[in-house]
């Protein structure tokens, strides 16, 4: 592994301006399906959180700017938790996605306890983020490659409607313990078409198959794991997006906007151009209790043969 230090950690540049290069971690999930907030729980061999994975590997390649979507009562205990951990040089926000946080002249009426999504989660960051940015889960692992194509495609294009997704093989993301849902990605050559959402994918007699459609898959298929490369452009659409949802009073007690869907209406409206990105990386996550123990033991290994550093972080 090549030691981890500050002069690794680069900025880019874009004609003779300095840039930074965000990566975006959305954690502001209830974690309801596996009990409690998996974001903040210990995977690692030194008790890091996952998250901390997906930041060192993003810093390694030239990320620079960090920004974590949490709860109200997360943000000071995060910000106070990462800092310290961080080069000197590297940027860091962590915005609390907040009910009130809407746009101007909007409002809601009764009752509402979770957030509006991950479109409105992404938003929440519209004031600190100005450049070309990424967008992950906080609670899944996305491997180095994924990073490092990443930023590849971000210091390669200067035109603010191209767009890209990080995608997986499903066969890749599921889990043992139970069905998920994933974004099934439909492409024209390495640009995406569109990305339909699947429920309940799961193993059965021998293959797998969405149990709500179901459609049957041969695991081949390219999903996407919220991995979204976007430009600032994308806030607008959100906001507009938004504006249409809560005028819908149906929509207030549950419903959500979801950045697949922000980003699925782009494309049908020819705003951006979105490439399929191949992860060359694995992908693990848990959505399950019992997904923890699979995930600690990948970090484990992965930290035995020298992808990281154990403690992470440099004194």
């Amino acid at each position: 592994m090549i030691p981890f230090t500050i002069s690794r950690i680069k900025t880019y540049f874009c004609g003779h301006n300095i840039r930074y290069m965000t990566l975006l971690l959305m954690a502001a999930g209830r974690g309801s399906r596996y009990g409690k907030l998996k974001q903040f729980d210990g995977l690692g061999p030194k008790d890091e959180f996952l998250m901390e994975f997906s930041i060192y590997d993003a810093l390694e390649h030239g990320f620079n700017h960090i920004v974590v979507i949490t709860q109200k009562d997360n943000v000071d205990y995060l910000k106070d938790y990462l800092t310290p951990k961080l080069p000197k040089d590297v940027k860091i926000d962590v915005l609390s996605q907040e009910l009130t946080d809407l746009p101007e002249g909007t409002g809601y009426k009764g009752e509402r306890s979770k957030p509006w999504g991950t479109a409105h989660a992404v938003w929440t960051a519209r004031h600190v983020i100005k450049t070309p940015f990424a967008i992950i889960n906080a609670d899944d692992y996305y491997g180095k490659g994924a990073y490092r194509n990443a930023s590849n495609f971000i210091k390669t294009r200067d035109n603010k409607d191209e767009y890209a997704l990080v995608a997986y093989t499903l066969e890749d993301t599921l889990s043992e313990y139970g069905s998920v849902s994933r974004g099934v990605c439909k492409r024209d050559g390495n640009k995406l078409h569109s990305v339909v959402e699947r429920t309940k994918i799961q193993k059965a007699n021998g293959g797998l198959i969405d149990t709500d459609s179901g459609i049957e898959f041969t695991g081949d298929e390219l999903v996407s794991m919220n991995f979204w490369v976007c430009n600032p452009s994308i806030f607008d659409h959100i906001e507009q997006d938004i504006r249409i949802f809560l005028e819908n009073e149906d929509n207030i007690a549950g419903g959500e906007v979801y950045i697949p869907f922000v980003i699925q209406k782009m494309l049908e409206q020819n705003k951006v151009n979105v490439a399929v990105i191949p992860s060359d990386s694995k992908w693990f996550g848990i959505t399950y209790a019992d997904d923890k123990e699979k995930a600690m033991k990948e970090l484990l290994d992965m930290t035995n043969t020298g992808a990281y550093s154990s403690p992470l972080w440099p004194n």
